[in-house]
């Protein structure tokens, strides 16, 4: 890490990898030492997975994760609260699953096993994805690339992560560092209901919804974005 500049450590989302944080980090690396964070990925359980992100952190950090990168970061902050000097939470809910989601990810687990990983991305891309973007072949083309890349195993790890994953909501009243909470309004998977309790819960948390997005603001509206995260980093 460069000296004088604040390390910014951000977190993808399921299957994902350095590619969905590809826009930010090409905009934020002139202002923070950006490192985008794949420990986790070895991991199928969210304290283990974040206790491998702090295990190779700098000391102090700030901290952005998306969708279920932003999981993961709410378990950084409830291990080591102290060393986040700033969090921005994208996409993401504080909630733990519901019955009926975890249902939905075990059906993902068994088609991604039984027809493939790029069946698995092809039946969640509805959810994750503004349906005007839809066709958008480049754009699409990096979920499977990533999804690819990261491969069968470390997709299924973070599905029983996710699946297992405590409640976060108690834990967002205790966060006293500059925190930045951005959703898409028209995100299906994670609505922006579930954005606005976040930034309710934390206090002086400043809340970022963007129009005609959904559940992929890094890539569906990176100017906006990394418009917010500047101003977020400046804070």
């Amino acid at each position: 890490m460069s000296r004088g500049r604040e390390a910014l450590i951000l977190v993808p989302g399921l299957g994902a990898d350095e590619r969905l944080w590809a826009p930010q980090v090409e905009a934020l690396r002139g202002v923070a030492d950006v490192r985008v964070a794949l420990d986790h990925l070895a991991h199928d359980r969210f304290p283990a997975a974040a206790a491998a992100i702090l295990a190779a952190a700098p000391p102090r950090f700030a901290l952005a994760g998306t969708s279920m990168g932003g999981y993961v970061a709410l378990e950084v902050v409830r291990q080591a609260a102290a060393r986040v000097t700033r969090l921005a939470l994208l996409n993401t809910s504080a909630r733990a699953d519901t019955p009926e989601q975890q249902a939905a990810r075990e059906q993902l687990i068994a088609l991604a096993r039984s027809r493939g990983i790029d069946e698995a991305v092809r039946a969640r891309l509805p959810l994750t994805v503004h349906p005007r973007r839809m066709d958008d072949a480049a754009l699409i083309q990096v979920f499977y690339d990533a999804t690819r890349a990261v491969g069968l195993e470390a997709y299924v790890r973070q599905m029983r992560g996710a699946i297992g994953r405590a409640d976060s909501r108690a834990l967002l009243a205790t966060i006293a560092c500059p925190t930045l909470v951005l959703g898409g309004r028209q995100d299906v998977l994670l609505p922006p209901a579930l954005s606005e309790e976040i930034a309710a819960l934390v206090p002086g948390a400043r809340l970022v919804l963007l129009d005609d997005c959904g559940h992929c603001a890094n890539l569906e509206q990176p100017a906006a974005v990394n418009a917010a995260l500047l101003d977020w980093l400046a804070w």
